[in-house]
């Protein structure tokens, strides 16, 4: 089961293996405290895809897609994480926006279920 939640949650046995799917490490979280067990940053959007959309929800149709399209040159790491999730059953996706309803981690989620 492959699931997302904010790095400012708080830890839970039951998150199982815990990927960071951010570019930048979520702020003012220690290492110790996030307990990553692997950081894919290059599965993050692009600095400029990032930026472009600032987490404005009118923006939130068009990351997707653009987001979705980069996402097509990195099928090895959705390969990746969906073997992992195989292997050790409970995947959480770890991501720091605010906004729990318009970021990278919903649109990677339902790509990896689908």
């Amino acid at each position: 089961m492959i699931r997302i939640k904010r790095a400012y949650e708080e830890v839970k046995e039951s998150d199982g293996f815990r990927i960071l799917i951010d570019r930048l490490w979520p702020r003012g979280v220690s290492k110790e405290k996030l307990k990553i067990d692997l950081w894919l940053k290059e599965i993050a959007p692009s600095s400029e895809l990032r930026k472009s959309f600032g987490h404005d929800p009118n923006r939130w149709e068009e990351f997707q897609s653009k987001y979705r399209d980069e996402l097509k040159e990195k099928s090895e790491l959705l390969i990746q994480i969906k073997k992992l999730e195989e292997k050790l059953g409970n995947i959480s996706l770890i991501y720091a926006a605010k906004d729990e309803k318009h970021n990278n981690a919903v649109v990677l989620l339902e790509l990896l279920n689908n």
